[in-house]
Formats: structure tokens, sequence, C-alpha cells
């Protein structure tokens, strides 16, 4: 089962222009806004990729920089980067992704026969076994295992990009710009302070993005967005997005990355692809909110299984639904959430499974409260 578009509403992309680009050799449309999984996710896309040691398949888990499978080859020739996440990766036109760690193709892959020996091939088992005749591992053992292992891979070309380095200093830096980082940068601003309000993400506003619940009367998203609109017009403030923070270290001194290129089709001239920042601040706040983390059951690595969080983030940030038919699983009150979400996209929900005992249902769907999971083939 596939995922699509729903509805015309309530998204943070712009149908009115549509963009194409190409994955694995196939020609896609998505539109701007979209992230390289959102847009993979809406024209159908279920597998991304392929595990590094069993090359098992592998889906998209999450909707942010936390995701472990959808990792891509972006570009192509000297310029082409490998690793890169679906999740965070803006599309543009003519924008060139590949999948890695496949051979012949994605979906046929010749060592997926990996996967039918991993009861036998416990950690480590090849640094204990491959010991003779000794010669052979270096002519032998680890060019094969290599070539059957890793992900993505340099061109080995000279890449001509440009890449720039820079120096900022504030009174406090804020770290993460969801509703805590914006109140705490417009708090400061408003006390006379110098504010830097990174985020790694193309817009403000964090998980308020990916929900439907409002603030202050209004919807969260419009909310985040009247706020940066404020924060924008304060000449202490400067507001940096697509700008990871990567490390403290002596001094205040902050280490950034800002992606400054990698959403554009044709970069200005003389514009680096990335930015390296060093930001000297006298006081900082970490305002980056949490992950969810996945329920533990057998094959919860399979596609089609997907975050509750990231599911949500799909449904409302993008308008794609990730299935026709979805099961809900979780042990707190955001798996009702989603349920309700999918509900109003027009999914099917085969049914929530609660693990709390005491929890309860105001959904019109199957509801099994005090059960669990043991294992799953991935969506259906």
């Amino acid at each position: 089962m596939s995922g699509w578009r729903h509805g015309t509403e309530g998204a943070q992309i712009n149908r009115a222009k549509p963009l194409s680009f190409i994955f694995d050799g196939t020609n896609l449309t998505g539109f701007e806004g979209d992230t390289l999984a959102s847009a993979l996710l809406a024209s159908g896309v279920q597998i991304l990729g392929r595990s590094f040691k069993y090359h098992r398949p592998r889906g998209i888990l999450t909707a942010g920089s936390e995701e472990p499978n959808a990792l891509m080859t972006i570009g192509q020739g000297a310029a082409q980067e490998p690793n890169v996440r679906a999740t965070t990766q803006e599309i543009y036109e003519g924008l060139h992704a590949r999948s890695q760690n496949n051979w012949p193709s994605l979906n046929f892959d010749v060592l997926s026969v990996n996967d039918l020996a991993a009861p036998f091939l416990s950690a480590g088992f090849y640094y204990k076994t491959f010991m003779w005749p000794r010669s052979f591992w270096e002519k032998v053992y680890e060019p094969a295992i290599r070539r059957a292992a890793g992900l993505g891979a340099l061109s080995g070309q000279n890449n001509a990009d440009k890449y720039e380095r820079a120096y900022a200093h504030c009174d406090l830096l804020v770290i993460g710009a969801g509703p805590a980082g914006l109140l705490a940068a417009q708090t400061a601003a408003e006390a006379g302070a110098d504010v830097i309000l990174a985020d790694e993400d193309v817009r403000t506003g964090g998980r308020l993005n990916a929900e439907t619940y409002e603030v202050d009367g209004l919807p969260g998203s419009l909310w985040a967005d009247e706020i940066t609109a404020r924060l924008a017009n304060m000449d202490n403030v400067r507001i940096m997005t697509r700008t990871t923070v990567t490390g403290v270290y002596d001094g205040g001194t902050y280490a950034a990355l800002e992606r400054v290129g990698h959403h554009l089709a044709h970069r200005p001239a003389g514009a680096p692809l990335e930015t390296f920042w060093r930001i000297v601040a006298k006081r900082s706040i970490l305002a980056t909110g949490a992950l969810e983390r996945p329920v533990a059951f057998q094959n919860n690595d399979r596609p089609g299984i997907m975050t509750a969080g990231a599911v949500r983030a799909y449904v409302n940030r993008w308008n794609v639904a990730p299935g026709s038919t979805v099961t809900v699983f979780g042990n707190t009150d955001n798996a009702h959430r989603t349920a309700a979400d999918l509900m109003a996209a027009g999914v099917h929900v085969a049914g929530l499974i609660d693990s709390r005992p005491d929890a309860r249902c105001d959904l019109d769907l199957p509801f099994y409260a005090g059960s669990v999971v043991t294992g799953s083939e991935g969506r259906k």
C-alpha cells in the first residue's frame, strides 16, 4: 500500500509550484516546501534504502534529522553528496537523488540474501572467523566485506563547490526555534539583549508545524509565523534557519553549520554551499525539544513502520497520508492524536492499540487497551 496526497488546505507546501525531481532514474513530482521524504512518500515509494549489513529493505521512520534509514546520495558527478537524510533534504527543480547500498537495484538487491544468514552472523562474527590464511584478509576478505557493507560513497573527483566560514557574537544564543525557543528569543530581545535564534529546519515553529492544536487562538504554525515576523523586525535579533549547532567549546564558543545552497537548483555566483559559523555567546538556551523513541518489537525496522509523531508530521505539514490502512500502537495520548489525525485525512485506521491497561478511547475505531505488539511485517 502506498501513500498519497490528501486534502488541499492546512499544509505548508505550495501546490501552485510543482517541482520535478529524479529518484533512482525515475521522474517524480513534488511541491515547493516538500522534503525528499515527503515527496517520495506521496509518490508511493516505500523502500528508500537497504540496511548496512544484511541489506534488509528500509523505509521512512521519522520526519527529521533523527532519521536512520532514508539516506540518499544527492547530486551527480563531483558534486554528489552521500548519506543525506531524505527527511531534511528540500526538493528543488531537477534534484537528482539515488538510493545506496544495493545492487543491481533498490527493489531487487542480490545481497539481500545476507538476511537469510542473519541468525549465524552474530556481532563480531567476521573479526573472529576470517583469520586464516592471514594474507587473505587484506586481499580477499576485507575487500569483499567492504563491498557488501556500507552506505554511500564520494565520487573521488575534485569538488568545485565553495564552503565559507564566518563569525558572530551575541548576548544570547537560542538553539531551537520551537515555541519555547521563540518565546525565549522574544523575551530576551525585548529586554535589550542581542539574540541569535538558530534552528536546523527550513522554518521556525518546531513541532507546531506538525500538529493541529492552537496557540492563543491561532493554528500553531501561524502563531509561530507571527512571533517570527516580530523577531525579524527587531534589529537585535538574527534568525538562522537551516543551521545546526553542533557543539559548544571553551569561552562560550559554539560551532554551527548553515546549509546555504542545498535547497537551490542554481546558486548565485560565488555563493557557498555551506557556511561554518563560530558563534561566541555570553549565554545560551537549549530549546531543542525531544525525540520520540520507537517501541521495540520484532521487525520494527521494516518499511511501513513509522513513529507516531512522524505520521502526524507528514499528514499535517505536507498533506501526505502514509497509507490507506494503518494500525496505531503506543503508550501515550499521542497515539490517540495520531489516530485522530489519520482519520481526519481519510485514512482507514484498522485499530488503536494502547499498552496502558487504564487507557480510554473516544474515537470510533477498534480499540485495544493493555495490549502489546510482538511482531509486524510492515504496513499493509
